[in-house]
């Protein structure tokens, strides 16, 4: 395993330690956020760049560990997103261009930021 990896998964752990220990503050997702981006500078010495990136994807992977709802890739396209939410049964159909227009498109997102 290169040094790198190494690297990366200790500011994954880092990360995935620290929210767990401050979600329950109640801070928001935005201050939650930005305090786990500095741990992680202040702490381990990453970029922010880094950091953010690394925050962005623990927290993600944290906030869906609990979602039942998944994307189903072999029905989704380029332009089509289909998720599934086994227990009702239900497939959702969402066009690409409208998750941009929620997500993406908003003046106020410039950086990468997790999404609730």
């Amino acid at each position: 395993m290169s040094q790198g990896q190494n690297y990366r998964e200790t500011l994954d752990a880092a990360a995935l330690a620290y929210l767990q220990r401050h979600q329950t503050e109640h801070l928001g997702d935005e201050k939650l956020f930005e305090r786990s981006v500095a741990h992680l500078a202040t702490c381990l010495g990453a970029d922010r760049a880094l950091a953010e990136n690394t925050v962005a994807r623990v927290l993600g992977q944290l906030q869906t560990s609990v979602e039942r709802r998944y994307l189903d890739l072999s029905a989704s396209t380029c332009s089509l997103v289909v998720i599934v939410d086994p227990i009702s049964g239900i497939t959702h159909s969402v066009p690409l261009y409208h998750i941009c227009q929620l997500l993406l498109d908003d003046p106020k997102l410039k950086r990468q930021h997790a999404v609730r």
